[in-house]
């Protein structure tokens, strides 16, 4: 599943900088994730980088966008295809 960031975002941008999918763009007034570029940092790391940099765990899972491993391992195989 795709991770959302909710509205207790302060905008820091230390998770746009983390993210390798470049997933993370900046809203307003909060950022926000596209879904067709998150993979939860599947094949990457052993979790989401935006998460463990958030400085107020504003990033959370998705539960409209509920994606398998398999699913998430497929977008970021693509993700590197169209590099």
């Amino acid at each position: 599943m795709a991770l959302i960031i909710n509205d207790e975002c302060i905008a820091c941008d230390a998770c746009r900088e983390e993210c390798p999918t470049e997933a993370i763009e900046e809203g307003d007034p909060i950022y926000y994730i596209d879904p067709d570029r998150c993979t939860e940092c599947v094949n990457i790391y052993d979790e989401p980088a935006c998460i463990s940099v958030c400085p107020v765990d504003c990033i959370v899972p998705d539960k409209d966008n509920v994606e398998s491993i398999a699913e998430l391992q497929f977008k970021y195989k693509n993700l590197q295809l169209e590099e």
